[in-house]
Parts: C-alpha cells; sequence; structure tokens
C-alpha cells in the first residue's frame, strides 16, 4: 500500500502497530474515576505495575505519557455534567500492555473527538502542550474511535524497549 500526501494530516488516526495479542507478556489495567486526583492515582498503578515487571527503569517517561494522556482524557473526554466527586468506577481506563519488545500505555475514554495537539509557543502555558509531550517521550502514539459495545475511543503511547538481556554484549548487524 503507497502513501500519500493526504496521510501526513492525519498522523494521529491510526490502530496501534502491528502486535500480535497473544504474543502479549504481561497486561494490566484499572479503572480511573472523574476527577483529577485519578492522575496520581494511575501514576501509583503504573509504578507498581512496572516494578512488578521489572521496568522501574522506565517509569519516568512512561509515567510522564500516562499522566498527560490521563490529564487529557479527564479534562477533555467527559462530559461537564459528569459528576468529578464520583468515586464509582470511572469512565477513563488506564491499559499497560508488554511484549517482548514493547510498552503499549492505552487510555480509553468515552468522547468521540479526536485529540488534537494545540500549537502554542508559551511554554509556561499550563495546557496545550500534553500531546507534545506524549510525542517526545514516546516512540509512537496514536489513537483510535471503539467499535462494538463500548463506546468512545483509545489513545495509546507505544514505547520501544530493549532486547531481553539488555543492551551489553556484541552489536549485531
Amino acid at each position: 500500500m503507497g502513501t500519500n500526501g493526504s496521510t501526513m494530516l492525519e498522523p494521529l488516526r491510526q490502530g496501534l502497530p502491528p502486535l500480535d495479542p497473544a504474543a502479549v507478556s504481561n497486561a494490566a489495567s484499572c479503572a480511573l474515576p472523574p476527577r483529577f486526583e485519578a492522575v496520581r492515582e494511575a501514576r501509583g498503578f503504573t509504578r507498581r505495575t512496572l516494578d512488578g515487571w521489572g521496568m522501574g527503569d522506565r517509569f519516568d517517561d512512561v509515567c510522564l505519557v500516562v499522566s498527560e494522556l490521563v490529564t487529557n482524557a479527564l479534562r477533555h473526554a467527559l462530559p461537564a455534567d459528569t459528576p468529578r466527586g464520583s468515586e464509582h468506577n470511572g469512565p477513563v481506563r488506564l491499559h499497560l500492555m508488554r511484549w517482548p519488545e514493547r510498552l503499549v500505555c492505552a487510555v480509553r475514554d468515552p468522547s468521540h473527538d479526536s485529540p488534537v495537539a494545540r500549537e502554542t509557543d508559551d511554554f509556561s502555558a499550563e495546557s496545550g502542550r500534553g500531546l507534545f509531550l506524549v510525542d517526545s517521550f514516546s516512540d509512537s502514539w496514536g489513537w483510535h474511535p471503539l467499535a462494538g459495545t463500548l463506546d468512545g475511543k483509545v489513545v495509546w503511547a507505544l514505547f520501544r524497549l530493549g532486547r531481553p538481556g539488555g543492551g551489553t554484549g556484541p552489536a549485531y548487524e
């Protein structure tokens, strides 16, 4: 399949890169309540999960991306009348999935609106830079609408991992 100029205009709406669901090494997810404290809860969940997978060394980058994706979901993807103090299982869900050489974090939310990276030259601005940070700290990212009984979309970010055993030893061509 060839590429054309129009694909450059919509780099965000794409499914995950080919990853065999049967080959996933580990997967974990948690529901997040519709309040901004959920970002802290998502960071704690990410820390515990990565530590359990022996991947604590990747925590800083992954946690920054998780924080931005969850913040965006809470800020932009929930209806304005969503009760923010609610303790019920939230409409936002964080998924962490690990393959031998890939880690994916994905945030599901109920909105059909595409994520938009807003242009801003004001680097002290409080918002508008989240997707630029996601793009900078992950190897790739995108989003896709949900199908079937689930409503909304998933925004995901992919991190490449070193080969099992680390980067020590001779380099192979």
